[in-house]
């Protein structure tokens, strides 16, 4: 009998054959794989007695019988050969000795199937002649590696153990084997990108990863070490910064191939990785690397395969990697690097060319037609419009071919019939549109078609369904319309994988059954104006991935969906109107990603896997026992439900748990102090809009992971926990509406990636900053302090350290993307905030890194305006007001270009209003109202948009604005216009003005009418 986490890695190694092919193991020359193992030639001795009582121990420790590794894809190990009495040197499966000593050098049980409970078994070290192990893709059940016994393997040369459940530690054994070559600790079903968005596969893997804390110890005494495989062992302990890249440059001169994708890794790539100049290949993907891709990366000689995709990093990528010889691969797909591809000469190598989903930009060069060994191409080109050129379509051996960036535009090209190759094209996020043209298909050997995110348009062409090769069909977020029958896709004998989500289409359901519908793997049904669950969801008992959101379902889900859909992983019912779960609260443990949100639930919440989104629901209840069940829970939120009492301490149970989301429900109590002290992956905690009380717990752990901590409009008081300053990766923190008792937390300012600081509408008293340097945030884009007890001046430094209100930054969101795993696209949680913006109270469903706020309203700060607050030129709201702020207004405020809203309202300022404002042609709401100002209004167009409420209570203030005519010795507060100008200027006020209503539109007349009399009159009033 399989286990339920057997089973499971089962059905993703049938997907990855399903989508991908048979994964190809990795091993060095030397490594005898299972496809060789028969290979072995005879011996000359026959084995010493000792070795085969070891190997005979080592046999009865696993389970021969219940073998599950190859799948029926390569022989299954009984190990019936492995017979007491006989010779293990002459015939024993997978061993062998070497020669003339009868001693065993070489065990190779690779893709055997075996199957142990107890770990490895001592015996195994007793073999101390070994010079080749390979225990790979079997199954040890999440058992630890043995703390002792590797050490005794001392002439071991390669070491292989991978995807076999090993969990814990790396032993320091392993460590001290200085003679390894090669050393595979490796997760073979790490995430495979050919998912795209559906599901990238190691998230839902059973959590068996190998951990190490310290890649320098790992590699200190490995100085003979050539290839390195460590994908999916988990090494986010290691030291910040680039540490990591040192380690190996100075313990590992001789390395080869250094792959550690999906290993939490988020670090930068430093510079001395180019030491290795025996480096040939390099796989950093899946790991959220940060920062530039080193030039220094363009002189290791000897580099083939660069693999850096899926990462967040940015930068120009060197083109002088290009210019290596020896380059095969090169694919640095899902990252924000910026380049252009060069021209390219004939006696190029590449193999694989993807750059796609990038920032490339620039010219596609047509000598992209020299690759002649050209295999997999992708492009990208965001802001360089043009078409593909023609040359791609000479590359005869092209098997894939991907498109994106919303710089390549046109139509499908018909030299792409040429492509008879092709397996797989793809074009994604891109400014291709028109219609699917019925050329393609001519592409009889496509088994997979991915056209999403662009603007294709028209319906389905029926010659699609005449690709009796395909396997995979995306066509979802384009603008297809048309009504077309579900049942006409299982026209396709081998299709798995369909997606026709976020269109315009109308898909009808037909009661059909076929081996199709029996097979499929994955449906994307979103959007499709569907009203109940599609009868042929009956029959996909193999599904892993189904999406029904934002669709017209009512009712219940089906009983035959809990009993067919067995091996479901992904299941999102999002924006329906369902409101019955049809099973009880402990849904199948198989299903890993669930989203209920936006539906008519109701009753407790629901126990599963690893990801559950239920907000916006009606469900009233967290079970008490809910985190017993869901000790690997990555995610969950809950948010906008019905939620009361206390929330249960047993959550903490989830100690993997990376986001908690319970805002907006009715909890109250303490929070759990361990929420805080005890989870030492949990990036997002937000609690808003409940009434919890009580202080905030104290004792945050060194190695905390917050990122977003939400406790806004509850009931906590007391002080900050000073341990937050040990949470370096905090971006947000909002403690709104609360009643907390503290002064300015400088301390904070040790957090060096705050950018989001809410204190408003507490009980915070004291100065703020500091006039020395212990009190900076310079990465602070967001301070509301509004509605405290804050007194003092405003200080000048204070102000002009805050760099990141004087750059330029791009539309980026705030968010979390969940550590352990990468799923769908709806795992990437955006964080919010609800601050008073031009007037009003205003939740930001996602918070820009554009979006740059100061508010210190409504506390008692004195003293005058600093003028270097002019200086923090991406300012979108500035408000100040009711204070005690004394002097005039600085007029270094009117290069603030960018500022929306100005609240200046309620303090002491006198003098007149610069005239250096009504240059702000954003300032769409101004408050000035209540001071002592005086003076002209200034005369702009600008100015005659804003109504008398916002120059209120400032009796010595004249205009049109206030009804107040100005007398003749009031200086004319006119703002200089450029010069020659007559009446084409009404034109541009007219245009302008169309951004403006109805109110500028009129001070168009008044404004020219005003300047053409000056010509002839003089000084006229405004009245």
């Amino acid at each position: 009998m399989f286990s339920t986490t057997c089973g499971k890695q089962f059905l993703l190694y049938l997907l990855i054959h399903a989508f991908i092919g048979t994964p190809q193991l990795t091993y060095s020359a030397g490594v005898y794989s299972s496809s060789n193992r028969t290979a072995i030639p005879p011996v000359r001795r026959r084995c010493l007695p000792d070795q085969a009582m070891a190997l005979l121990r080592l046999k009865r420790s696993f389970n021969t019988t219940a073998a599950w590794g190859s799948f029926g894809n390569g022989p299954i190990c009984t190990l019936g050969s492995w017979q007491a009495g006989s010779d293990c040197c002459a015939g024993w499966e997978g061993v062998r000795c070497g020669d003339g000593d009868g001693r065993i050098t070489v065990l190779d049980l690779g893709e055997c199937g075996l199957e142990s409970s107890g770990g490895v078994h001592p015996a195994l070290f007793d073999l101390t002649s070994l010079r080749h192990l390979n225990l790979a893709w079997n199954n040890f059940n999440g058992s630890q590696l043995p703390v002792v016994g590797f050490e005794r393997l001392t002439e071991l040369i390669h070491l292989n153990l991978s995807s076999s459940g090993f969990a814990g530690r790396i032993p320091d054994g392993i460590k001290h084997l200085s003679k390894l070559v090669s050393l595979d600790l490796s997760n073979k079903f790490y995430i495979h990108d050919q998912f795209d968005e559906l599901v990238l596969l190691a998230s839902w893997l059973p959590d068996w990863s190998l951990v190490e804390p310290d890649i320098g110890s790992l590699v200190a005494n490995l100085s003979n070490l050539k290839e390195l495989y460590l994908g999916k062992v988990d090494l986010s302990g290691n030291a910040p910064g680039a540490a990591w890249c040192s380690a190996f440059a100075n313990a590992t001169p001789e390395l080869h191939v250094l792959s550690l994708p999906y290993c939490r890794l988020r670090r930068p790539i430093c510079g001395s990785l180019s030491a290795i100049h025996s480096l040939t290949e390099i796989n950093l993907a899946y790991n959220f690397m940060y920062g530039r891709i080193p030039e220094s990366s363009a002189d290791i000689p000897s580099l083939s395969v660069l693999i850096l995709t899926y990462n967040e990093l940015k930068g120009w990528f060197p083109e002088k990697i290009f210019q290596n010889k020896n380059l095969t691969t090169v694919d640095i797909r899902y990252n924000e690097v910026s380049g252009s591809l060069p021209n390219f000469s004939s006696d190029s190598i590449l193999k694989d060319l993807l750059v796609s989903s990038t920032n490339f930009s620039g010219p596609i060069p047509g000598s992209i037609s020299n690759i002649k060994s050209l295999n997999k191409l992708g492009l990208a080109s965001t802001h360089f419009s043009q078409e593909l050129p023609s040359s791609i379509g000479e590359l005869k051996s092209l098997s894939t071919l991907e498109v994106s960036g919303a710089g390549i535009v046109g139509t499908i090209p018909y030299w792409i019939t040429n492509l008879t190759s092709l397996l797989l094209l793809q074009f994604s996020n891109c400014g291709v549109s028109g219609e699917i043209p019925s050329f393609i298909g001519n592409l009889r050997n496509l088994t997979r078609l991915q056209l999403y995110k662009c603007n294709f348009s028209g319906t389905i062409p029926p010659q699609i369904f005449n690709m009796t090769k395909l396997r995979i069909l995306y066509l979802h977020s384009n603008n297809f319309v048309g009504m077309v029958e579900l049942s006409s896709f299982w026209k396709l004998p081998r299709l798995i994988s369909l997606l026709l989500s976020n269109n315009k289409l109308t898909v009808v359901d037909t009661e059909e059954n076929s081996s199709v519908v029996n097979e499929m793997e994955s449906l994307g049904l979103a959007s499709c104006k569907l009203s109940q669950f599609p009868s042929a969801l009956k029959h996909m008992h193999y599904v892993v991935y189904l999406d029904l959101s934002h669709n017209q379902i009512n009712g219940s889900i089906p009983q035959w969906a809990w009993e067919s859909w067995n091996d479901i992983l992904i299941l999102n019912v999002s924006h329906n109107r369902l409101n019955n779960l049809g099973y009880g609260s402990f849904l199948p443990r198989v299903i890993s990603v669930l989203d209920l949100s936006s539906n008519l639930f109701e009753g407790p919440i629901p126990l599963l896997g690893n990801s559950l989104d239920c907000s916006n629901n009606r469900f009233n209840s967290i079970p008490l026992n809910l985190c017993s069940h869901l000790r690997d829970i990555l995610f969950l939120k809950a948010s906008r439900n019905s939620l009361s009492g206390p929330i249960p301490p047993t959550i903490c149970d989830a100690r993997n748990l990376e986001l908690l989301d319970l805002s907006y429900n009715n909890l109250s109590g303490l929070i759990p102090s361990c929420l805080m002290d005890d989870l030492h992956s949990l990036g997002v905690l937000n609690l808003k809009a409940n009434q919890l009380h009580g202080r905030l717990p104290q004792n945050i752990k060194h190695n905390c992971a917050f990122e977003d901590l939400n406790f806004s409009d509850n009931r906590m008081e007391g002080q900050l926990p000073r341990s937050l300053a040990a949470c370096r990766d905090l971006q947000v923190v909002d403690i709104g509406n609360n009643k907390i008792n503290d002064t300015f937390p400088c301390w904070m300012s040790k957090l060096p990636k705050l950018q989001v600081l809410v204190l408003k509408h507490n009980k915070f008293v004291g100065t703020v900053g500091r006039e020395d340097r212990s009190c900076e945030f310079p990465k602070l884009r967001i301070l509301d302090l509004s509605s405290n007890g804050f007194f003092g001046t405003l200080p000048k430094e204070w102000f002009k350290a805050m760099a990141s209100m004087m750059e330029k930054s791009t539309e980026e969101a705030l968010s979390m993307r969940p550590q352990h795993a990468l799923t769908h696209e709806g795992s990437i949680y955006q964080f919010t905030i609800a601050i008073t913006y031009k007037g009003s109270e205003v939740t930001f469903s996602k918070i820009l890194r554009s979006l740059v706020v100061i508010d210190v309203s409504d506390n008692s700060f004195h003293g005058g305006i600093p003028d270097v607050i002019g200086g923090l030129v991406q300012l979108s709201e500035l408000n100040m007001s009711h204070n005690a702020l004394t002097g005039h207004i600085p007029s270094h405020l009117g290069a603030l270009n960018q500022l929306e809203s100005l609240d200046l309202s309620s303090n002491y300022l006198s003098r007149e209003i610069p005239r250096e404002l009504a240059s702000l042609h954003f300032l769409s709401t101004l408050n000035l109202s209540y001071n002592k100002l005086v003076g002209r209004i200034p005369e702009s167009p600008q100015f005659l948009t804003y109504s008398n409420l916002s120059f209120l209570g400032n009796i010595g203030l004249c205009g049109l604005q206030v009804s107040v005519r100005c007398n003749n010795t009031d200086t004319p507060n006119v703002v200089p216009q450029p010069p020659e100008k007559k009446s084409v200027d009404i034109v541009l006020f007219l245009m302008v003005g169309l951004g403006y209503g109805v109110g500028f539109a009129v001070s168009i007349v008044v404004t020219w009418g005003i300047r053409f009399r000056k010509r002839s009159q003089g000084r006229i009033f405004i009245c």
